[in-house]
């Protein structure tokens, strides 16, 4: 998966709204400002491009320089900024909430990541993330080490127990699904369900909150004939045994959905204000309408949209 439509300028309007009433009140419109991005506490950083974008967005000369790279784990400073300080001042807190998020999922993966190290099982995540940040949460899965499951519905046929309470019992619903030439996927939480999928010719099989030992029965009844997925109950304190049984993969949905944001305070460097300046006195409404007319929603293809497309069409190293 790439990252090939992230486009800022909706969250920048809703952070923006009409202006930024305070900094055009206070800080002159060509005053300059130098600023650093800090990791509070050692992890994985991801998010990095996408907080240029934010600060390009505003404008596009300010100067952004990441000390680090996105996929790496480090602390303190990972990016400096130096340019016109209200576009500074007005892409901060949008720039540290997406770093936060972000490196936070990563740091997050990565630890589950270790906990499995040399199991042969792999980490995977699941749909269950930010509307709206789905794509870049996914990323920060894969900056942590983790690897993406289904983007969306139409990447692949997973069978759960729900489709199975409405179009019918396993053989006959696999047979349907493999008639689409698509991979199938089937959810059991049992061994009989895992039989019944493994006589239909399911492709994978998630096993859904089973025990170790359960797990361990799935995997020698499977054979090798169809990939597993572990899934459900999933912590850091089990996760290596769980992936000891034996399984292909271990999905874990709190890598987006409980991930803790990680701390990226912002430092702020001398700057270049001009207190003389004379269109400090004009009214802030009215100067934050005519110089900050308010972003405009995705739609249209932007220097923002266009810098992102090329910064994320290669995957994290």
């Amino acid at each position: 998966m790439e990252l090939t439509a992230i486009d800022v300028r909706a969250w920048l309007a809703e952070d923006l709204g009409e202006g930024d009433l305070t900094s055009d009140a206070l800080v002159p419109e060509d005053a300059t400002a130098a600023a650093s991005i800090l990791l509070r506490e050692r992890g994985v950083v991801s998010g990095l491009e996408v907080a240029r974008a934010v600060f390009a967005e505003l404008d596009p000369n300010v100067r952004f320089d990441p000390l680090t790279a996105d996929g790496e784990q480090t602390e303190g400073e990972i990016a400096r900024l130096e340019g016109r300080a209200r576009a500074l001042l007005g892409g901060e807190r949008l720039a540290l909430n997406l770093l936060g998020r972000l490196s936070g999922i990563a740091t997050l993966t990565q630890r589950y990541v270790e906990a499995v190290a040399d199991t042969g099982a792999e980490i995977l995540d699941t749909r269950k993330t930010t509307p709206g940040l789905r794509t870049l949460e996914k990323y920060a899965v894969r900056c942590g080490g983790g690897r993406n499951h289904r983007l969306a519905l139409d990447d692949g046929i997973l069978i759960k127990d729900n489709h199975l309470r409405v179009a019918g019992p396993i053989g006959a619903v696999v047979e349907l699904a493999r008639a689409t030439g698509e991979e199938v996927e089937v959810e059991c939480d049992t061994l009989e369900q895992v039989e019944e999928a493994l006589a239909a010719g399911a492709d994978a099989i998630l096993l859904d909150n089973m025990t170790p030992a359960l797990l361990s029965q799935a995997v020698a009844l499977t054979g090798g004939r169809a990939k597993l997925e572990a899934s459900g109950g999933v912590t850091l304190e089990n996760v290596r045994a769980i992936a000891e049984t034996g399984v292909d993969f271990v999905s874990i949905g709190a890598l987006t959905h409980s991930a803790q944001a990680s701390t990226s305070p912002w430092r702020s460097h001398d700057h270049g204000r001009d207190r003389n300046d004379p269109g400090r006195g004009e009214g802030a409404r009215a100067r934050a309408r005519r110089r900050h007319p308010r972003p405009q929603l995705p739609g249209s293809r932007g220097a923002g949209r266009g810098r992102l497309r090329r910064r994320f069409a290669r995957p994290v190293a």
